[in-house]
This record gives structure tokens, sequence and C-alpha cells, in this order.
């Protein structure tokens, strides 16, 4: 059976489902798109899938977002590295910037974010 690489907008709306979990503070939504072995890099250091949702438990994480500038590099035909400018606002808070590299990874048959690295911009 042949597989195919992820496309662009495959990824992205895999990715934008993490935000719209955010947005809405849906732990299971966010959960749902993490695999089990998951690892997120910010300036706070390091997170895995559990640190990643937590936030979500006391409600939504962001009041609003908007991505552009998307790119994908494919590392395998079950591999993709999507790479982005989101602006974002925490609930409250100023617009920020971030470049945000995701790899997501196919197994079983199922998309999962299996690393993201969040980069201010400067």
């Amino acid at each position: 059976m042949k597989t195919l690489s992820p496309t662009l907008e495959c990824l992205l709306s895999l990715e934008e489902g993490v935000w719209r979990a955010f947005v809405a503070g849906d732990p299971d939504a966010d959960a749902a798109l993490l695999a089990d072995d998951f690892v997120g890099v910010d300036p706070s250091g390091f997170a895995n899938r559990d640190g990643h949702v937590a936030p979500l438990r006391a409600g939504p994480a962001a009041a609003g977002y908007r991505l552009d500038q998307e790119r994908l590099a494919w590392a395998a035909p079950d591999a993709g590295l999507l790479c982005y400018r989101a602006r974002w606002r925490q609930p409250g808070g100023e617009w920020e910037t971030m470049y945000v590299s995701s790899l997501w990874l196919r197994r079983d048959g199922r998309w999962r974010n299996v690393f993201s690295q969040d980069t201010p911009a400067a």
C-alpha cells in the first residue's frame, strides 16, 4: 500500500485544532491531537503531553489567533514538519507573535503532534 505524504492543508487543519482547543479551553480536544510521547519546547522549558494540556483545565489559554507564513517540510511519507508564524493573545492580554515548528506523524492511521517548538519573535 502506498502512503501519501501529508499536505500543507492537512497538517495546518490539524494544527488549527490545537489552537481551537486553546481558545475553547478544551483539554480533551488538545490531548486527542498530541502523541503520548509529545515533547514541547518553549521559552519556559520542556513540556510533555500532560504539561501541554494542563493549562486548559482552568479554561481558555488563548483569546484569539492568526496563522500565516505556513510552510511544510516532508520528513518522511508519514511525517511532516509544519512551520508558521502565529499571532495570538492570552485572555485579557496583548497580541504576541511567535514562530512555531510542529512535527506531525501518522501512526496507526491517525496524525498526532509529537513535537512542537515555539520561538518568540524578536
